[in-house]
């Protein structure tokens, strides 16, 4: 009865209220207002892990002031002071991807990391074998053995994220122990954010904090929709604006590591560049979206399904590309050995094709060489490039000629200025073409060396002493 006349009251109280808010009503019972993520995070909390990392680091013990030329002058360089050692540790998160052990963390967690151990929620800790590493995307694979399975967790589709979607992020914030936070999907398809190769980011406001780096995003239903791996910070904390990878892409390196194969990169055969609006405008399209074809590999997947120079490619698979970094994550998460529709404008018409996705070839064969002589270039190693040895280095997969793979340290080489990644284009007025070509050329003593190398896309020529 007391009930009827309190619900009874309710009603009368809303025919009362404004149309506005006759949408919002009260909770009739318990069960109503009560609603709690803990569910989800009793189901996932187990596997997400701490990944401490350490490395030696080795320090003069010179006085800074002893830098001082004039000091160096009597008491000798750094040295003459001998070295101290100290361990350097690190401190990120990860989560058990498969019950025999494997966890996918950050690249950047282990950088440069001697000894790496993983601590679970339950306080058990296990040394780790770093199975695969890969800087482009910013992501790595441990291995951890234990006497029985672990907890781990799925992937889910992350690109069936909408904005507004709930998500939830654990990890282990400044090393204050294990913390869940949650938000929204704050944006998706985020790509100036520069922390990899393959810029293509999930958006979230759940607080993500250092230490998080390699935890889990995840949705509603305790799956891995993304590792935590970036936040847009001034003072170091968290301010609403976070980044995750998204789970399709963290899917095929845990499949790389997990075959022993390695990580294998599509090649599409073909560059692209941003469709600028004065592009668009002059191609007679309404808006400045997708992205054009710069150059064609002869031979490539991309010619031989017949794409041009010049065709504007808006969607791989359905899903829209606005720029090259799009871009380059749809090709991406097709995976090797895999066939995908391209929406493509080409001379005004729109039209859809199919392209049979391969791995890099490396043709021609590598040959890679060391460099000595009495040449500035003693110290470097360099090879033939090839579609193979330029996604190694995150180079044009189009270029040519013989590229740096390698430089001893303190090498000429590398006193002189070179760097990996370096293509070598011109010595001397001779155009190089092999390594072959190039090894031969070093060996010979000359009065003086005239070196054109094309560095990020830029011919440069120095000239040193013979």
């Amino acid at each position: 009865m007391i009930r009827t006349l309190f619900v009874a009251a309710v009603a009368a109280l809303f025919g009362a209220l404004p149309a506005s808010a006759q949408t919002k009503v009260v909770p009739d019972s318990e069960a109503a207002i009560t609603y709690s993520y803990a569910p989800i995070v009793k189901q996932a909390a187990p596997a997400v892990v701490n990944v401490y990392s350490s490395r030696v680091v080795r320090q003069s013990n010179m006085p800074p002031f002893f830098n001082d030329p004039f000091f160096r002058r009597f008491f000798g360089g750094p040295d003459a002071f001998g070295q101290r050692e100290r361990v350097q540790k690190s401190l990120g998160s990860g989560v058990i991807v498969d019950p025999s052990g494997f966890v996918v963390t950050n690249a950047h967690v282990i950088d440069g990391a001697d000894e790496v151990k993983v601590a679970l929620s339950d306080r058990r800790e296990f040394e780790a074998e770093v199975v695969l590493k890969d800087e482009r995307t910013d992501l790595a694979v441990l291995k951890i053995e234990g006497d029985k399975p672990f907890p781990a967790l799925a992937f889910a589709d992350s690109d069936a994220l909408e904005v507004g979607d709930i998500v939830l992020a654990i990890g282990d914030p400044f090393g204050v122990g294990q913390t869940v936070t949650s938000g929204i999907v704050s944006a998706l398809a985020r790509t100036q954010v520069g922390v990899s190769d393959y810029g293509f980011f999930i958006q979230t406001d759940a607080p993500i904090n250092p230490g998080n780096s390699g935890g889990a995003l995840l949705d509603m239903q305790g799956r891995v929709v993304g590792i935590n791996t970036a936040i847009y910070s001034r003072s170091g904390g968290s301010h609403g604006i976070g980044f995750a990878i998204p789970a399709n892409m963290v899917r095929l390196v845990v499949a790389g590591a997990q075959s022993g194969g390695g990580l294998k990169r599509p090649w599409f055969g073909a560059s692209v560049q941003e469709v600028t609006p004065d592009i668009a405008d002059s191609l007679g399209m309404d808006r400045p979206v997708g992205v054009l074809v710069a150059n064609l590999h002869p031979e490539g997947p991309a010619a031989e399904a017949g794409l041009k120079t010049g065709d504007v490619i808006v969607a791989v698979q359905g899903n829209e590309v606005l720029d090259p970094n799009a871009f380059r994550y749809r090709i991406a998460t097709r995976g090797v050995d895999t066939e995908t529709t391209l929406d493509v404008i080409s001379r005004g018409e729109t039209r859809t094709i199919k392209v049979a996705l391969i791995a890099p070839p490396e043709e021609p064969a590598r040959d890679a060489r060391d460099l000595d002589g009495p040449s500035p270039l003693t110290g470097i190693r360099v090879a033939n490039l090839s579609p193979a040895v330029a996604d190694e280095l995150s180079l044009d997969s189009e270029a040519t000629g013989v590229v740096v793979v390698s430089i001893q340290r303190g090498s000429p080489a590398q006193r002189v200025g070179f760097r990996v990644g370096d293509t070598i284009h011109e010595i001397n007025g001779e155009t190089i073409e092999t390594s072959e070509q190039l090894d031969g050329y070093v060996k010979e003593r000359r009065r003086a060396w005239k070196v054109t190398i094309v560095r990020d896309g830029r011919m440069v020529t120095s000239v040193f002493g013979g």
